[in-house]
């Protein structure tokens, strides 16, 4: 029987980094959504992160067409969705109702890819579905019902494009994450133009503050989180570094109630511990 290797020390503390830079990333884009239109915000994160990377990588020929398309849904939409619901709840709550993106990439793999799945498997999405039935019950989410569907609909068209990202052939993740940002800055101005207001006033009255957190989301939270990540599931199996992504909500909400001054409820703590534990069922599952 061959023995997989453990994750190193090293690797163990990079998989916490990028656990701590993605989950602090909402807290900072909740922030900035006070001011900013939030889809204009969108669209100046991947302006930044597509002029920090674009130099670095060859134009990936041959797969420009598909990597728009792969932007339109996995970074356009999604983010417009995500970002906009974002904008009508805490911090707290969208990140823990973002994490049926685990769920949904499980649904998306055996539609699209045929991959085979488990009973725990389908517990673990039960449960998940579960804990952010519980969340949404809270008064003052519930009354924001249309943001809670936006995140949910994030998630869900995250994990479409993750299945077509997975259909790519000798690309590497850098090219990636630049190309999908190429793409993804010039789709979200035109979504933006189309559906916000304000943009004028937002660029030209902006705190440092408020571009200290766009330059944090694309330079720190997409090309050097994303950057650490794809390194990481190179060097290690992915079962061994998936597990680091559960750290990403307790970052969000630990900033969340220190820097926003957010307080969880009952009820979203309990909602959120038990999507927790259904995405850890997903994540262990070893007999898929």
């Amino acid at each position: 029987m061959t023995t997989v290797p453990k994750i190193g020390v090293r690797d163990a503390l990079l998989g916490v980094c990028v656990a701590l830079t993605w989950g602090m990333g909402i807290v900072f884009a909740k922030a900035a959504i006070t001011h900013f239109p939030p889809i204009l915000l969108m669209s100046i994160r991947f302006a930044i992160t597509a002029l920090a990377l674009v130099w670095w990588v060859k134009p990936p020929v041959g797969q420009l067409k598909m990597l728009g398309l792969i932007a339109f849904i996995s970074a356009a939409m999604q983010y417009s969705f995500t970002y906009t619901g974002l904008k009508g709840l805490d911090a707290s709550a969208a990140a823990l109702i973002v994490q049926l993106e685990v769920p949904f990439l499980t649904l998306c793999g055996m539609v699209a890819l045929k991959e085979k799945t488990s009973l725990r498997k389908w517990l673990g999405i039960g449960i998940a579905f579960f804990g952010v039935w519980k969340i949404s019950g809270t008064p003052h989410i519930a009354a924001a019902w249309i943001s809670v569907l936006m995140v949910i609909g994030g998630a869900a068209v995250w994990a479409v494009g993750q299945v077509m990202i997975r259909q790519l052939h000798d690309i590497d993740g850098l090219t990636v994450i630049a190309w999908v940002a190429v793409w993804a800055a010039p789709q979200l101005l035109v979504m933006s133009l189309t559906f916000e207001t304000g943009h004028v006033e937002a660029i030209t009255s902006a705190t440092w503050v408020v571009w200290g957190a766009a330059f944090y989301m694309g330079l720190v939270m997409t090309a050097l989180g994303y950057g650490i990540w794809y390194t990481l599931i190179r060097r290690n199996p992915v079962g061994q570094v998936a597990p680091f992504l559960l750290l990403l909500p307790l970052f969000s909400v630990a900033g969340a109630v220190i820097f926003l001054g957010e307080s969880l409820s009952l009820q979203v703590m309990i909602g959120g511990a038990i999507v927790l534990a259904g995405v850890a069922i997903i994540m262990f599952d070893k007999n898929a």
